[in-house]
């Protein structure tokens, strides 16, 4: 298991605030630098590392340690965010981890977070310990390494897509591995962290004081088994009838009245030097809450101010790969979006999954919708746009509880798309209401409205008669 101590600055930690930090927990045989001074890796002789400390990232979006982190004492932004992760299978690591943190804040002005994490500062017991040999510590953020998963166990309220995990992804996949993520009960997850979850054998794991481990995002028990979490057949499960077990705690379900309005769409562009990516994105943001997106990143937090031209400049420059961002907005309007930009045939795809909270008493912005859609069709290429609303968290973030599946509100068909059906099809639909003719009459787009009540899942019905219609079935 491993420990994350995080120390909030308000000024940038220099490499003495650095040296003097790890110092502070022993003697300076501890210290070294690996991947050209971007982490710091504290290991004993054999090479386990203990305590691997990142490169400081300058945060300038307002509320991402409060969202992240709960951190009422953060420093304003902009401010540094280093992390310390520590493997507590060793208690002088974590203890290490918490006085690096306390002596960085202590010399940089700021906080550490968990606060009590830098309250006992001692120096640390260095016996036995020394320089990682690189790469011994190349995956510092994996816990538990098999031939079919790594297991990555975090302490941290909210499971994000940080740097660390961003890498375990990677990692995990070019190892042909399922990612396991294991937290305590109470723990969150990222909207970023769910959307790019990849299937079997990976899932969320929450610890369970009743049923020991279940899956967070379907309620299965697990029990571990043959190097893997694996679901636990439920009593009534037969040969024929495998059904699993759903932990209670997964279905102790609370109804507040929040609820989250969903939209995933893409737009493919002719490939063009000119090109800016994101306004799609910033449309839809600006039609939906009268606002631009405030920061954007490429893990959690998203650190950057919302800039179309620097995501494009990044995409530009790591193509043909593809590239991923994390795109968040202010405080007062909680919004995520998570960005792909691929490079294809046809030419440069933008794949959007972004959503909305609002509270009981707020009205969700359903007549802007079609406004949205207009523009996406008319200037951003949209080749397709799904809306959905779903009883969920204002604060956006996935609970180890069941929230229900969202409800299909409006879909949009874009312009090529619709002349690539035959006769008229895209116009007459069996839905009850007429869809919407979007963009000039001689390239139609077309809005397929539909009831999108978030207590009758009939709307799936709908939905799927609109996709058999349009597809020719």
């Amino acid at each position: 298991m491993t420990k994350d101590v995080i120390a909030l600055t308000q000024r940038m930690p220099e490499p003495g605030a650095v040296l003097a930090g790890l110092l502070s927990g022993g003697p300076d045989k501890l210290v070294d630098t690996a991947g050209e001074g971007a982490v710091v890796q504290l290991c004993d002789e054999q090479g386990r590392p203990l305590v691997s400390v990142e490169a400081p990232l300058l945060v300038q979006v307002e509320g991402e340690a409060e969202r992240l982190l709960g951190a009422t004492n953060a420093p304003r932004v902009p401010f540094w965010w280093t992390e310390a992760r520590a493997t507590t299978g060793v208690p002088e690591a974590e203890r290490l981890a918490g006085t690096f943190a306390a002596r960085l804040a202590s010399l940089s002005g700021g906080a550490v977070w968990p606060p009590d994490a830098g309250r006992s500062v001692a120096v640390v017991a260095s016996e036995g310990i020394g320089v990682a040999p690189s790469p011994a510590a190349a995956q510092p953020a994996v816990d538990v390494l098999t031939d079919k998963v790594a297991v990555v166990i975090t302490d941290r309220p909210v499971v994000a897509m940080t740097a660390w995990l961003a890498d375990t992804f990677r990692a995990a996949a070019a190892a042909q591995r399922g990612l396991q993520i294991v937290s305590p009960a109470g723990t969150a997850l990222s909207p970023a962290v769910r959307d790019v979850l990849p299937g079997w054998p990976s899932r969320w794991v929450v610890q369970d004081a009743r049923e020991g481990y279940y899956d967070g995002l379907s309620g299965a028990v697990l029990r571990w088994q043959d190097g893997m979490f694996v679901t636990e057949p439920g009593p009534d499960a037969t040969q024929d009838d495998p059904r699993t077990a759903v932990a209670a705690s997964y279905r102790e379900v609370a109804r507040t009245g929040e609820r989250q309005l969903a939209l995933t769409f893409r737009a493919v562009h002719p490939p063009d030097d000119r090109l800016v990516l994101g306004g799609g994105l910033e449309t839809v943001w600006r039609e939906l809450t009268g606002e631009p997106p405030a920061g954007w990143g490429t893990a959690e937090p998203a650190n950057l101010p919302w800039s179309p031209g620097r995501l494009t400049d990044l995409a530009f420059s790591r193509a043909p790969e593809p590239t991923w961002f994390v795109v968040v907005g202010s405080p007062g309007r909680p919004g995520l979006a998570t960005v792909k930009v691929i490079r294809t045939k046809a030419g440069v795809e933008e794949e959007v999954t972004l959503a909305f909270g609002y509270g009981a008493g707020e009205q969700l912005p359903l007549d802007a919708l079609r406004r949205a859609a207009e523009a996406l069709v008319v200037r951003h290429r949209l080749q397709s746009m799904l809306v959905q609303v779903r009883k969920a968290r204002r604060d956006l973030l996935v609970p180890p509880r069941f929230e229900g599946p969202g409800v299909p509100v409006a879909f949009a068909l874009g312009a090529e798309e619709v002349r690539s059906l035959p006769d008229d099809r895209a116009a007459r639909t069996p839905l009850a209401e007429q869809p919407v003719r979007l963009g000039p009459k001689a390239r139609p787009a077309y809005y397929y409205p539909m009831p999108g009540d978030p207590s009758d899942l009939s709307g799936w019905a709908d939905f799927e008669r609109l996709m058999r219609h349009l597809k020719g079935a």
